[in-house]
């Protein structure tokens, strides 16, 4: 197994500040999916390299004034803590965070990507992290500023990914989640991903993409499932009909060459989080939009 890549990030712009939206359903489902896969990892001893193209602060206080102004998380991760019924990924999942709290013995912060992987990262493993966004840079700098197995950058992810692969150890996770603040961001990311594939195209892609324009997702998903990449899988979890209203409805995860029997650790997590965290009208998917 290869690289996975996953991308959260911020745009141009540099506005967006993923501190507003830590722990909600979008990040339930991402983060729960990103430690299958690092376990998957963990199959074989040989050091894999974690590449994050728009890796945030590395944690947020769910106490501070981002997180209590949208209080996304009380929809999301807060719904989970006390279930005693969660299926692996979930209770897994569940688990990761509960450990990042254990000094205050309540759910006060989160846990980013970045912090997800690092309680799995090995001796031999490694992450690079960018983030263009200034303040955001700095608290992922003196975040792991101590720890020699991580490196951050502070630049464009998108080019940043073009620059790390192929990997050195031949094995690795990326995650790509943009803000997807302006238009390009759709096209650019789905161009990354192709052009870094055609250099390993051994690794495991995970793209998270948020939708909010269905035919703007969709016209960056179909570029994808045409480009002629084998083995893509959707993953993706709405809360409400689509619509031309202002916000999310759904998110997903778009995942190439993703682990054995991934789809089916994520169907039990999807369907679960479709009637404790989705609305009347929200819906699920697990879809092979591509096989071998």
């Amino acid at each position: 197994m290869a690289i996975i890549l996953l991308f959260s990030g911020i745009s141009p712009m540099l506005s967006y500040r993923h501190g507003y939206h830590a722990g909600n359903y979008a990040d339930v489902l991402k983060h729960a999916i990103l430690l299958q896969v690092l376990k998957a990892m963990h199959k074989k001893d040989k050091a894999f390299v974690y590449v994050d193209t728009h890796a945030g602060a590395g944690a947020y206080s769910l106490e501070d004034e981002f997180a209590q102004k949208t209080g996304e998380y009380l929809d999301g991760v807060a719904k989970l803590w006390d279930k005693t019924d969660l299926p692996l990924a979930l209770k897994d999942y569940v688990a990761a965070v509960k450990t990042f709290n254990a000094e205050q013995d309540e759910l006060s912060l989160y846990p980013g990507s970045p912090a997800f992987v690092d309680s799995e990262l090995r001796p031999q493993d490694r992450m690079v992290l960018h983030e263009l966004h200034g303040t955001d840079h700095e608290l992922l700098s003196d975040y792991f500023a101590k720890d020699r197995q991580v490196k951050v950058i502070k630049g464009d992810g998108l080019a940043g990914l073009i620059a790390a692969v192929p990997p050195l150890e031949r094995r690795g996770v990326v995650l790509i989640d943009p803000s997807f603040e302006i238009k390009t961001d759709y096209q650019d990311v789905a161009d990354a991903i192709i052009k870094a594939h055609k250099r390993f195209s051994t690794g495991v892609f995970m793209l998270w993409y948020p939708v909010v324009d269905r035919e703007q997702t969709e016209a960056m998903l179909s570029k994808l499932k045409n480009s002629g990449i084998t083995k893509q899988l959707r993953l993706e979890q709405g809360i409400k009909t689509d619509s031309n209203e202002f916000g999310m409805t759904a998110a997903g995860l778009w995942i190439i060459n993703p682990p054995w029997q991934l789809d089916e650790l994520a169907k039990d997590s999807l369907d679960y989080l479709a009637k404790t965290l989705g609305g009347i009208d929200g819906h699920v998917t697990v879809k092979w939009e591509v096989g071998e």
